[in-house]
C-alpha cells in the first residue's frame, strides 16, 4: 500500500469521480447541430445552469439561443441568454412551478424548423413541477414529503409524480412540434431517462394504476385532491402519460451524456495510479442505508481475515442510491446514515476507511456532500460523549460526524451523478 495518508485517498477518489462528471467539461462534447430555426434551451436539475452555462460558451454565434432552465437554491451561475431560475429541493415549490409553466408555454411555440434542447439532470423531478389541474402546490409538497420519508425508491417516488404533472412523463416532449435533444446527466441506478427528473423528454411506461399501488404500499395519506386524480385516471376518466408507441417521440433524442458508472470508473483510475487495486462494485447498490452498511462491513471482515474475495490492499468503489426510512427526529442524509451504521458494524476494526457522499454535494437535510470514518472514529466519538447507536435510531448522523470533524464539505458542485462511496482495507 502506497503511504499516502488514507483520508488524502478517500477525498482524492471522490474528487476523481466528481472531475468526470462535470458538465462544464462533458455537455460541449454532445451538442447537437444547430437548425434552421431558433433553439430553445430548458431544463431541470442540479446541473442545470453549468449545463446552460455550457452550452452558451460552445453554441454557434450565428444561431438563435434562448431558454430557461431551472436548479436548486445556490446553484446559479451567470449565464446572458439561458434564464437560470432557482426553485425548491428536494420539496418544491412556487418558483419551480411558475418556470416549469413557462418552459411548457415556449416549447408550444416552436416550430419544425426550429429545436428544443433539453438539459435535464438528478433534481429535476421536484423542481420542474407544475401540478396538473386540480392539483395545488400544497398538496404535491405534502404527498412528496411522505414519500420521501417512507423509504420508497426514487423510481417509484418519480411514477407518482409523473401522474400528478403537466410536464413530466414524456409531456414536455409531446407538447412540442419541433425535434427534441435531451441531454441527461443520470443520477438514478440503471441511467433509464424515464426516471431522471421524471423524464419528461421520455414516453412513460407506468401507470396510475402503478402510482396508486406505490401510495398504498407505504401507506402515504394523500391529500384528497391528489388521490382523486389518481384514481380518476386509473379509472381511464383522464389521459395518461404519454406511452412508448406515442408518434411524438419519433422526433425526440434522448442522449445519456454522464453517469455513476463513468465516475466510479475514474475514481477506480485515480486509485490505481496511487498503486492501490480496486474492484468497482457497481452503480446499481440500494437498499436501506443502515443495512447496506452491514454489507460492506461483512465484506471488510471477509478481506481481512481470509484475503476473499480480494486480497488486502483494495479499494471497493460502488455508486447507487440507498434510502433512509425517517423514524427519529434527527438531522443527517443516507451517506452518513450508511457511515455512522458501518462504523458501528467495523466497532472499531483497524485497516478500514470509508467515505461516502453526494455527488451533489449535499446529504439529505446537512449542508454536507457526505463523511469519512476511519478504525478511529468509534474511539474519537465516546471520548466526545456521542452515544452512535442512539444517534442512528434518531437518523442524527450528522450530530455524530460533525464535532469529529469528518464531514465532507463541497459546496454546491453543480452536478449529480448519485451517490459515491468508497472502502479501502489496508
Amino acid at each position: 500500500m502506497p503511504s499516502i495518508p488514507p483520508r488524502k485517498l478517500l477525498l482524492g477518489s471522490f474528487k476523481a469521480a466528481l472531475a468526470a462528471a462535470d458538465p462544464l467539461q462533458i455537455v460541449p462534447r454532445h451538442l447537437p447541430k444547430p437548425p434552421e430555426g431558433r433553439t430553445l434551451a430548458v431544463g431541470a436539475g442540479k446541473a442545470a445552469a453549468s449545463m446552460a452555462y455550457a452550452v452558451e460558451k460552445h453554441w454557434p454565434k450565428n444561431n438563435s439561443l434562448s431558454g430557461v432552465v431551472i436548479t436548486r437554491y445556490g446553484h446559479s451561475l451567470p449565464t446572458r441568454q439561458i434564464k437560470v431560475i432557482e426553485a425548491g429541493h428536494p420539496i418544491p415549490d412556487a418558483s419551480g412551478e411558475t418556470a416549469a409553466k413557462q418552459i411548457l408555454e415556449e416549447a408550444k411555440k416552436l416550430g419544425p424548423d426550429d429545436l428544443l434542447l433539453a438539459l435535464i439532470s438528478g433534481g429535476g423531478s421536484s423542481l420542474l413541477s407544475l401540478p396538473v389541474a386540480g392539483i395545488s402546490m400544497a398538496d404535491l409538497k405534502a404527498v412528496t414529503r411522505q414519500l420521501l420519508l417512507c423509504g420508497a425508491t426514487i423510481q417509484e417516488i418519480n411514477t407518482v409524480r409523473k401522474h400528478l404533472s403537466a410536464i413530466q412523463g414524456g409531456r414536455l416532449a409531446a407538447a412540442c412540434k419541433a425535434p427534441v435533444v435531451a441531454l441527461i446527466i443520470s443520477d438514478v441506478t440503471g441511467d433509464n431517462p424515464t426516471h431522471i427528473a421524471s423524464g419528461p423528454c421520455t414516453a412513460d411506461p407506468t401507470t396510475y394504476g402503478d402510482a396508486l399501488r406505490i401510495i398504498s404500499r407505504y401507506q402515504v395519506k394523500a391529500p384528497e385532491a391528489i388521490m382523486d386524480i389518481l384514481h380518476r385516471g386509473h379509472e381511464g376518466r383522464l389521459e395518461e402519460t404519454p406511452k412508448p408507441n406515442n408518434t411524438a417521440f419519433r422526433k425526440v433524442e434522448n442522449r445519456v451524456i454522464a453517469t455513476a458508472h463513468n465516475s466510479l470508473l475514474a475514481a477506480a483510475k485515480y486509485l490505481r495510479k496511487q498503486g492501490i487495486k480496486t474492484a468497482v462494485l457497481g452503480d446499481t447498490i440500494t437498499g436501506e442505508a443502515r443495512e447496506v452498511a452491514k454489507v460492506f462491513g461483512g465484506l471488510a471482515r471477509q478481506i481481512l481475515k481470509y484475503g476473499e474475495p480480494w486480497k488486502r490492499g483494495v479499494a471497493l468503489i460502488s455508486g447507487g442510491e440507498t434510502t433512509v426510512t425517517v423514524r427519529g427526529n434527527g438531522r443527517g442524509g443516507r451517506n452518513t446514515e450508511f457511515l455512522l451504521s458501518l462504523a458501528i458494524d467495523l466497532d472499531g476494526m483497524k485497516n478500514v476507511y470509508a467515505l461516502s457522499c453526494g455527488t451533489d454535494g449535499s446529504d439529505g437535510t446537512g449542508d454536507n456532500a457526505g463523511a469519512l470514518i476511519a478504525p478511529d472514529t468509534l474511539q474519537r466519538a465516546r471520548k466526545l460523549d456521542l452515544n452512535p447507536e442512539r444517534l442512528l435510531t434518531n437518523n442524527d448522523s450528522y450530530s455524530f460526524f460533525q464535532p469529529l470533524g469528518d464531514l465532507v464539505m463541497t459546496g454546491a458542485t453543480r452536478t449529480n451523478v448519485n451517490d459515491f462511496r468508497v472502502l479501502i482495507v489496508r
